[in-house]
């Protein structure tokens, strides 16, 4: 995050930092808090002092990656509505959030601990997520594949339960059975017929 007097970075040392931030997003949601950060820094292909420079600490980094993540999956959610109907977007958005949600559980002792201390500013995730899931039901509803008597929040907390019971990403079964419960999810959100 730049402060107002920070000055952009030079496009090598942007792309360095972008780099630096999907390696770290790979090695996190891979290998969870335990990836070191000379690993990051050597499967980036840049030295330690590079990775230093772009985040001076392992809180930053994964502050970084963490915020990287949630402005990504939040923005998925316009560019799908774009191109399918309401149930279909939200239910491809559901896998990007799984993404997100796996990504977010390889670093959760480093965030939690963050967080608690202070280190790491407290994100306003629920709220983003619950925003995202409002202006998909509301374009399904509008168009017709979605119910209109459905509340943002109470999808998230079903999406929470999903997540936490199948385990997300990157276990195959678990990945499976993330998908089966997100089309159960999706079903029980259509319309009723009859």
């Amino acid at each position: 995050m730049s402060s107002p007097n920070t000055r952009p970075l030079r496009a090598d040392a942007q792309r360095n930092r972008d780099h630096l931030l999907t390696i770290a997003r790979a090695a996190f949601a891979a290998d969870g808090d335990e990836v070191t950060l000379d690993r990051i820094a050597k499967d980036a292909g840049v030295g330690i002092g590079t990775l230093y420079r772009h985040f001076p600490t392992r809180d930053a980094l994964v502050e970084a990656v963490y915020a990287a993540e949630l402005d990504a999956v939040v923005a998925d959610a316009e560019p799908l509505l774009a191109e399918l109907p309401g149930d279909e977007a939200l239910r491809e958005w559901m896998n990007h959030y799984a993404r997100f949600t796996a990504t977010k559980r390889g670093m959760l002792g480093t965030l939690r601990a963050g967080w608690a201390s202070g280190r790491i500013a407290t994100p306003s995730t629920r709220e983003r997520i619950v925003a995202v899931i409002g202006s998909l039901l509301v374009a399904g509803a509008a168009d017709g594949t979605l119910r209109s008597d459905v509340r943002a929040d109470d999808v998230v907390s079903m999406l929470l339960g999903v997540f936490v019971s199948a385990g997300g990403a990157g276990d195959s079964a678990d990945e499976a059975q993330t998908g089966r419960l997100l089309d159960l999810l999706i079903d029980g959100l259509r319309p009723r017929t009859g």
